[in-house]
């Protein structure tokens, strides 16, 4: 019978060995294959059992057993290592729920926002307000890129083009390419093939109105039937903001890198005033989303630009002063309820926040 606290001499010790994934291990690489007794105990025990060998049983320091089960004299060992469910490595879907935006998504599944973008290319074309109710989303594992394998691409050109190394797209599980990881350059990827890119990033899709100058208001010709084809002359902007509608709130989006402009709230036909004297180079509907559009240049390195409006008030070319009216809140283009997408634009900070510049 086994006494707490004491050791038989001759008695086998079974030694726990963690085999690291894609590992094995042998006899002939064993690293307890000559332990011995005296790497057991400390030094005073091992002299106890030396002592008392006629005895044939010897008394050890003080053990505390694990809380581990104890059965026929072997207990069975916790596991070692853990390891995502295959479920959690793959690709999963999630169906867009009333009141869902593209930060609320995000925080839900503990991922960044541009991953749930970088995910969903052909649904939300990296454009947040694309977003509606029971649309079907891909939701990845882990931040990253969820691409689809085109005939000329190879390892090499996509993992530098997402920022990665072509052993990390090899390695992940889901992709099913551990063959090729000595090789990767013999990697043979079917077209059409999803493929997870942990790490992967990206630049954004910016489906916002081009930099339109009132000396070349041509330029945004693709963007939609609200163009304007000639060069104006007139107003030119204070370089102080206002406030361009009488709602004073938000109804969605904040600015951010991924929205850069306020959704600012309003009911239909509340009343939109330019946020600066300049002169029109854009009125009337756009092809990218924003519905009836104006766009102001202020002649001082500034645009202006409102979006989603029911009507626009004034048409290319005309001057406008601080705080005319120009329009009215609308929900045209891809929008999900009445408001104001407000964007302002520099020649030197590209679009920039609102709320950096305005005077409320």
């Amino acid at each position: 019978m086994l006494i707490r606290n004491s050791l038989l001499v001759g008695i086998i010790f079974l030694i726990p060995l963690r085999i690291v994934p894609g590992y094995s291990a042998s006899r002939n690489s064993f690293p307890y294959e000559d332990l011995r007794v005296r790497d057991l105990v400390d030094k005073d025990s091992y002299s106890a059992i030396t002592a008392a060998q006629q005895q044939r049983e010897v008394q050890l320091p003080d053990y505390s057993y694990p809380q581990t089960e104890i059965l026929n004299g072997i207990r069975r060992l916790a596991l070692l290592t853990t390891t995502k469910s295959k479920e959690s490595l793959a690709v999963t879907l999630y169906k867009v729920q009333p009141g869902d935006n593209l930060f609320l998504i995000a925080e839900k599944f503990g991922l960044q926002p541009e991953t749930v973008l970088w995910g969903n290319y052909e649904t939300l074309y990296d454009n947040p307000q694309y977003l509606r109710p029971g649309q079907e989303l891909n939701i990845l594992p882990v931040d990253g890129v969820y691409y689809q394998w085109k005939q000329s691409d190879s390892l090499e050109f996509v993992a530098d083009f997402f920022k990665v190394k072509p052993q990390d797209i090899l390695f992940w599980p889901e992709n099913n390419l551990f063959s090729f990881i000595s090789e990767p350059a013999l990697a043979s990827i079917q077209e059409g093939t999803w493929l997870i890119i942990p790490g992967g990033r990206r630049a954004l899709q910016d489906w916002g109105p081009p930099p339109i100058s009132r000396s070349n208001p041509a330029v945004a010709a693709y963007y939609g039937s609200g163009s304007c084809g000639k060069v104006y002359q007139g107003a030119i902007g204070t370089g102080a903001f206002v406030w361009p509608t009488v709602a004073r709130s938000l109804s969605g989006y904040d600015f951010s890198s991924l929205h850069p402009a306020l959704d600012i709230a309003g009911a239909e036909g509340n009343a939109i005033y330019s946020t600066d004297s300049g002169v029109v180079v854009f009125a009337g509907w756009s092809e990218y989303g924003y519905g009836n559009l104006v766009v102001i240049d202020h002649g001082n390195g500034w645009q202006s630009a409102y979006a989603h409006m029911s009507i626009a008030n004034v048409t290319c070319g005309q001057s406008v002063t601080q705080g005319k009216l120009i329009g009215a809140v609308g929900n045209t283009g891809n929008s999900t309820g009445a408001h104001l997408h407000f964007e302002l634009r520099s020649e030197i900070y590209g679009k920039a926040n609102p709320w950096d510049y305005i005077s409320q």
